[in-house]
C-alpha cells in the first residue's frame, strides 16, 4: 500500500505552495484553491481519540476541461495534505469514495472532481447510491461558463426555456444539498452548510457543489480564520423524554419484542448498547443488509438475516413479534417482506432521522440509536421480554447457525457445479488470521440474499454490501474505497460475472495504488438472478443469459475473468471446483497485489432455508398460462396483506 496516500502527514508542505499566512487579515486565493484548503484543514478525532487526522481521506479526480484548470492545479498544490487519486471510470471513483465513508462507519469521507458534460453525469447513479443509503460524499463536478461569453461550451446541455440550467441540475433530486457556486464568495456559507450534512446523522447524504470553470480560477480575499484547522463534531441527536417515556410503555405491554438492528446502530457505534440491552432485556435481533454485524454471529440473541433475505429463525420470531424495535433503519420491503412480515406488531422507530422513524406506521423515537438505547435500558430497569420467547429466540437462533455451518460445509460433488454457498464457505475457511479481520464486499443480484443468510460476520463492518440501491457495478469500486480506508484487513470482492462486466475498471487502481483486492468472480452466465424472477413471475427465459439474448453468428463470446483482471495489472487464475478454490484463496492472500479468482456456478440453486415474500408487479393479462398463474398468486398475496392491515385497523 502506497502509505502516503493513506498515512500522510498533515504537517507538510507541498514544493511551489505559499508560505504559512497570518491568523487574521484577507489571503488572496482562487475559488478553487480556497475550496481545497478548506477541505484539508477539517481534522476528526481518531477511533481511539488518541489525537486528530483529516475528515477527507483525499479527493477522487478525473481531470477533463472544467476542472483541470481550475480545482486541478489547487489539488496539485494541496497534494500532500490532501492527496489526489487517480481513476478510470467517474461512477466508479465516487462508488469508491462512498465504500471509503461506509468503512469508516460516516467518520471519514471523500470528495470526487469530475469535467463537464458526460464526467459530471457519470456520477449520477453514485449520488442516487448514497442518497439512499444515507452516506456522506462531497461531488464537486465542473459547470458551464457563468459569465456566458463563450457559450455553448463543449459537452454544455441547453436548455430551452431556462438559459440558468445545466447538467448538473440533475443533481438535485439526489442530494442532500446541491449549490452551485456563482461567486468565490459563496464558499463562506457554502461550504460550512455542506459539511454540516456530511457529518449530521439526521442530513448524511451526498452533497453536491456545482463548480463553474471560470468561477473556479476568480481570486476574492478570504479572511484567513477561514482555513483553520478544525476539529469537526458529529451531530446526533439525544433522544426526548416524551418519546423515551412513551416508547417504553409500549415496550412494558410486549411480551414477544423483537429488535431490528439496522445501519444507524454500526454508524452511531451502538454496537456495544445493542449488545448490553438485547442480553438485559432477553429481545432477539434480526439484522438488516446495512447492519448487519450489529452483533457477532454467535451472539446467543442474533437470529440471522431479516425478510426477504432473511434467515428462518429471524423471520419466524419477527411473524410472531408483538413489538418490534426498529433501530437505525428505514424499513425498505426487502426487511418488512413488503410490508407483510410483522403486521401484528407495535413498531417503534428509533433513528436520528424522523423520516426515517416513521417507517412501516412506527412511532418514531427521534435520536442517535446508542444515546436512545441506553436512556431506554435505563427507564426499563429489570423488565425482561417473556422468557418462553427469550428461550424460542435462542433455541432458534442456534438451530440456524448449525444450518450455516452445514450449508457452507456441503459435500462436493465432481459432476454439480457449486453455487453462491459453496463459495462463501470456502473463502471463509480460507482466512489464514481469524475470520472477523476480513471485509466481505458485495452489491447486487443473488450473492447478497446468500450472504445476508450465511456470512458470519464477526465484528462491525466485516460486512459490507450495498443493498438499498442494489447498484451492480458497486463491488470492485466499493471494494477499493473499503481497503483504503481499512488497510490492514483483507478486502474481499465478491462478485456475479454481471456485475463484473458492468463496470471492473478500478482493478487497474487499485493496482496503482498498491490497494490490494481479492476478488472472487462467481461466472453463471448472464443475469442469473432476475432470470429467476422472470420466471417466478410468469415469464419465459429471455435476455438474462448468455443462452437466451439474441446473438449474432458468432453467438455469445467466451468470457475469461482472468485473462482480463491480469491484462488490467492484477494476477488471477480460473479454478475448475471448490477444492481448487481453497487453495487459490491461500495463494490470492499471500500476494503482492490485487488477485482475482473465477470460479463457475449454478445459475439455477440459491440456498431454500429462510426467505419471505417480495412484492414484484405480475402482468394482469397474458397469453402465457406460466403469468396468468403467478397473476393470481400475486393477487392472493395482495388479498393477504389487505387482510392483515384490515385486521390490525379494526383492533
Amino acid at each position: 500500500m502506497n502509505q502516503r496516500i493513506l498515512h500522510h502527514d498533515p504537517t507538510a508542505v507541498a514544493s511551489g505552495t505559499a508560505a504559512p499566512t497570518p491568523t487574521s487579515g484577507t489571503v488572496r486565493l482562487t475559488m478553487a484553491q480556497a475550496l481545497v484548503r478548506y477541505l484539508a484543514a477539517q481534522r476528526v478525532t481518531t477511533e481511539d481519540g488518541s489525537g486528530t487526522e483529516p475528515l477527507f481521506g483525499g479527493v477522487f479526480a478525473i481531470f477533463g476541461h472544467g476542472n483541470v484548470a481550475g480545482i486541478g492545479e489547487a489539488l496539485y498544490q494541496h497534494r500532500h495534505e490532501l492527496p489526489t487519486l487517480r481513476a478510470h471510470n467517474e461512477q466508479a471513483m465516487a462508488h469508491s469514495a462512498i465504500a471509503y465513508a461506509k468503512a469508516h462507519f460516516r467518520r471519514r469521507m471523500m470528495a470526487v472532481s469530475t469535467s463537464i458534460g458526460p464526467g459530471a453525469t457519470n456520477l449520477l447513479t453514485a449520488a442516487a447510491l448514497a442518497h439512499v443509503n444515507r452516506l456522506p460524499v462531497l461531488l464537486l463536478p465542473g459547470d458551464v461558463f457563468v459569465s456566458r461569453e463563450p457559450d455553448p461550451v463543449l459537452q454544455q446541455v441547453e436548455d430551452f426555456q431556462d438559459g440558468g440550467i445545466s447538467a448538473n441540475d440533475a443533481f438535485k433530486p439526489v442530494s442532500r444539498y446541491f449549490d452551485r457556486i456563482v461567486h468565490p464568495a459563496q464558499l463562506l456559507t457554502a461550504l460550512p452548510r455542506a459539511l454540516r450534512v456530511l457529518t449530521d446523522a439526521a442530513l448524511c447524504g451526498p452533497v453536491t457543489l456545482a463548480l463553474p470553470q471560470d468561477v473556479q480560477a476568480t481570486a476574492w480575499d478570504f479572511p484567513v480564520d477561514f482555513f483553520e484547522s478544525r476539529v469537526v463534531n458529529f451531530h446526533t441527536p439525544a433522544p426526548i423524554a416524551e418519546e423515551i417515556n412513551a416508547a417504553i410503555e409500549r415496550l412494558r405491554r410486549a411480551e414477544r419484542p423483537m429488535i431490528v438492528a439496522g445501519g444507524g446502530v454500526l454508524y452511531g457505534r451502538a454496537t456495544d448498547a445493542l449488545h448490553a440491552f438485547a442480553s438485559a432485556h432477553g429481545i432477539p435481533v434480526a439484522e438488516t443488509q446495512a447492519g448487519k454485524g450489529s452483533l457477532a454471529w454467535n451472539d446467543p440473541l442474533n437470529t440471522g438475516a431479516l425478510g426477504v433475505t432473511g434467515s428462518p429463525a429471524a423471520n419466524a420470531l419477527a411473524h410472531d413479534a408483538d413489538c418490534v424495535l426498529a433501530v437505525g433503519t428505514r424499513l425498505q420491503d426487502f426487511t418488512t417482506g413488503s410490508n407483510t412480515l410483522f403486521t401484528q406488531a407495535d413498531v417503534i422507530g428509533i433513528n436520528a432521522n424522523a423520516f426515517d422513524g416513521l417507517k412501516h406506521r412506527g412511532f418514531v423515537v427521534q435520536a442517535d440509536a446508542r444515546r436512545a438505547l441506553e436512556a431506554l435500558s435505563v427507564e426499563l430497569g429489570n423488565w425482561h421480554a417473556d422468557r418462553a420467547w427469550t428461550a424460542r429466540a435462542q433455541k432458534l437462533a442456534a438451530g440456524w447457525r448449525d444450518a450455516v455451518g452445514m450449508l457452507t460445509h456441503a459435500p462436493q460433488h465432481e459432476s454439480v457445479l457449486p453455487y453462491d454457498a459453496d463459495v462463501i464457505g470456502a473463502v471463509q475457511r480460507s482466512s489464514t488470521k481469524s475470520a472477523v479481520d476480513d471485509i466481505v464486499v458485495c452489491a447486487a443480484g443473488t450473492l447478497p440474499a446468500e450472504l445476508h443468510k450465511l456470512w458470519r460476520a464477526g465484528r462491525p463492518g466485516a460486512y459490507h454490501v450495498e443493498y438499498g440501491y442494489s447498484c451492480m457495478g458497486y463491488e470492485i469500486a466499493g471494494g477499493l474505497g473499503a481497503k483504503l480506508a481499512r488497510p490492514e484487513r483483507d478486502v474481499i470482492v465478491m462478485v456475479g460475472d454481471g456485475s463484473y462486466l458492468m463496470m471492473n475498471s478500478e482493478i487497474a487502481t487499485s493496482v496503482m495504488l498498491g490497494a490490494k483486492l481479492i476478488i472472487v468472480v462467481l461466472d453463471n452466465r448472464g443475469y442469473g438472478c432476475i432470470n429467476r424472477l422472470q420466471q417466478a413471475c410468469g415469464g419465459a427465459p429471455f435476455n438474462n443469459m448468455f443462452d437466451d439474448c439474441e446473438q449474432g453468428p458468432l453467438g455469445a463470446p467466451p468470457i475469461d475473468f482472468a485473462a482480463h483482471a491480469r491484462a488490467l495489472g492484477a494476477q488471477a487464475e480460473h479454478v475448475a471446483n471448490i477444492a481448487e478454490l481453497e487453495v487459490a484463496l491461500q495463494r490470492a492472500r499471500a500476494a503482492d497485489r490485487t488477485y482475482l479468482i473465477s470460479i463457475d456456478t449454478d445459475a439455477a440453486r440459491t440456498t431454500d432455508d429462510g426467505g419471505w415474500w417480495w412484492e414484484v408487479a405480475v402482468p394482469e393479462v397474458s397469453e402465457r398460462e406460466g403469468v396468468r398463474a403467478a397473476r393470481a398468486q400475486y393477487e392472493a398475496q395482495i388479498a393477504e396483506r389487505s387482510k392483515s392491515a384490515g385486521d390490525i385497523k379494526n383492533d
